[in-house]
């Protein structure tokens, strides 16, 4: 294969031969003549020795590519087969390194087939972009553990928040419970408090069992968990708590996972596919995000099988169950007879929280598709709530099937810079899936829950004008569309009964156990706006600083009672600025 060096070898042995039956003809001493047969022998050995070293260097050079053609067919049959799969879901050509990659696990910072170029999500929240493929240099927050690359990520933040009433709360607002109407003092006072809590860590572990499985594990945690002895007086020592906690599965040539442990639920809408640490999250400082927003977090069982090169994905899953309960100042109405519905926690639980009896998990269907020009999903759930009516020697299980469905979509009204997005649930017994935790159920004249219907909409405009600037707003609602009540000896029961007493909603009283005018106020429905922007001033190897700023108005209403309909509202201001190392 290197004919230059081959005739230079042949040459210098054919002079060497020469050498020899010249050496032989002419007339020498005995001396002499042995001395030039030695030097001519190993000059023989030298080119003997030189020559197998160049049949080594030539065979390596073979191996090497026979090597790199094999490679390279194998990325041609991978390329062929995700042909198809040239635009991401906002009209972007997708990048090469993304065609060679299992479909819907992005490989880049944040481009590639994932979310649009400049997206916020993984700046905003510190979530690591998984890069686990053969030959991809170790990114910035990774560092390799035998077969295992482990990717870091979060952030430190440090937060201001301003409320018009006094909810005496953290980053997380309230928009349901603890917004005050105007029988509470709260209500005609501020609020004021600074918070470094939402300071974010993260880790993503990943392997590969073999070319076609890969091994996934995520961990997230923030400092918004209190302990026994938390307090803001003097060392504000508030306790780290768990997000998300999950291990993953995926087998790209049957473009299928599973996945179990704590993560947000299966209904909140992802970006791209059913895609884990892709979930569009509202891009609000305020950790409760703004009333509309369907998520929880909890412990789940998820299965997700793509088709046509995950273009669509189909998702089960079996999420852990609680629910929300109201019982009137009246009780319950159950003639002569006590429900059981929750229970304080023991053990590990927290006891000083209920906790719901459940039956079995939430049941969620969801599928999504990317066509190439947005986002789609359609969803469902399925929720059995539960409880039981007991009586002197006997008693009655009641179970109740809840549950409702809806859609969500993401349009990219101008790829990469302007986005719309927006989404619905409607159903019975949904609340707990609302970001305002409007209550699930009440119960029946029978002692049987009797789940409330909602609804619960968003719609959100996000804007990337700059690479380092977006700009986002929101509009949300979640509304209990009527009320589930009724009477028993001229008595309200149930939720939202005209009946109950709104006399005291709008006088303010001292803050005691029992009002002198009282005020039910079973809420209706709340309303809420957001808008607010991200600045990235700094960027590089360093990481990223950002700085951000929000503005939220809620405004909350009651069923109407005796003594009318009570309302109450908020103003709400953040001021965010943000390290994050890794991103």
């Amino acid at each position: 294969m290197l004919p230059g060096n081959a005739s230079r070898s042949s040459l210098l042995v054919a002079t060497a031969l020469a050498g020899v039956a010249l050496a032989s003809a002419i007339p020498a001493r005995a001396d002499d003549t042995g001395a030039q047969i030695n030097s001519i022998e190993k000059q023989i050995r030298n080119l003997q020795g030189e020559l197998g070293r160049m049949k080594h260097s030539l065979a390596q050079r073979d191996a090497d590519v026979r090597a790199a053609r094999a490679e390279a067919a194998a990325a041609n049959r991978q390329a062929l087969s995700l042909s198809q799969r040239t635009t991401n879901s906002y009209g972007q050509p997708l990048p090469p390194q993304a065609l060679s990659t299992p479909p819907g696990y992005p490989v880049g910072p944040a481009t590639p087939g994932s979310i649009p170029k400049y997206s916020p999500y993984v700046n905003v929240d510190g979530v690591p972009t998984p890069v686990l493929y053969p030959g991809k240099p170790l990114q910035k927050g990774q560092f390799q553990l035998m077969g295992v690359r482990v990717t870091l990520g979060g952030f430190v933040t440090a937060d201001s928040i301003f409320r018009s009433r006094n909810e005496t709360l953290d980053i997380g607002s309230n928009f349901n419970g603890t917004l005050p109407y105007r029988s509470s003092p709260n209500y005609h006072t501020p609020e004021f408090r600074e918070t470094a809590r939402a300071s974010r860590v993260s880790l993503l572990v990943e392997a590969n069992a073999d070319p076609v499985t890969k091994l996934t594990a995520y961990w997230e945690a923030d400092f918004q968990g209190v302990g026994s002895g938390s307090n803001s007086v003097e060392s504000n020592s508030y306790v780290l708590r768990q997000r998300i906690l999950y291990a993953q599965i995926t087998r790209s040539d049957w473009d299928f996972y599973v996945m179990g442990g704590q993560s947000f639920s299966l209904l909140t809408q992802n970006r791209i596919g059913i895609t884990l640490r892709q979930e569009n999250t509202p891009l609000t400082i305020d950790t409760q995000y703004v009333p509309g927003f369907v998520w929880t977090r909890q412990t789940g069982l998820r299965f997700v099988k793509g088709f046509d090169n995950d273009k669509f994905d189909l998702g089960l899953a079996f999420e852990s169950p609680q629910a929300t309960y109201y019982t009137g100042g009246n009780g319950t109405g159950s003639t002569d007879g006590t429900i059981d519905a929750t229970n304080t926690g023991s053990g590990t639980l927290n006891p000083d929280t209920s906790y719901s009896d459940d039956i079995a998990p939430d049941v969620i269907l969801k599928g999504t598709a990317d066509p190439g020009w947005g986002h789609y999903e359609l969803f469902g759930i399925a929720r059995f709530l539960h409880d039981r009516t007991s009586f002197v020697g006997s008693g009655t299980n009641h179970t109740v099937l809840a549950g409702g469905g809806g859609g969500s979509a993401i349009v990219p009204i101008i790829p990469g810079r302007l986005e719309v997005n927006g989404s619905v649930l409607a159903g019975e017994g949904i609340g707990r899936y609302g970001t305002s935790q409007l209550t699930d159920a009440t119960f029946s004249s029978s002692g049987a829950p009797k789940p409330l219907p909602e609804v619960i909409a968003l719609v959100g405009l996000v804007s990337h004008p700059y690479a380092r600037f977006d700009l986002y707003g929101y509009v949300g609602t979640e509304q209990i569309t009527h009320r589930e009540s009724f009477t028993e000896g001229g008595k309200g029961y149930g939720y939202g009964s005209p009946l109950y007493s709104n006399v005291g909603c709008n006088t303010e009283q001292p803050i005691t156990t029992t009002l002198a005018l009282p005020c039910t106020a079973n809420t209706s429905g709340v309303v809420g706006a957001a808008v607010g922007g991200w600045w990235r001033f700094l960027r590089g190897d360093f990481g990223t600083m950002q700085t951000g700023i929000q503005y939220s108005y809620i405004h909350k209403t009651a069923f109407e009672g005796r003594g009318g309909s009570p309302n109450t509202d908020d103003n709400m201001v953040f001021l965010s600025f943000r390290y994050l190392p890794f991103q």
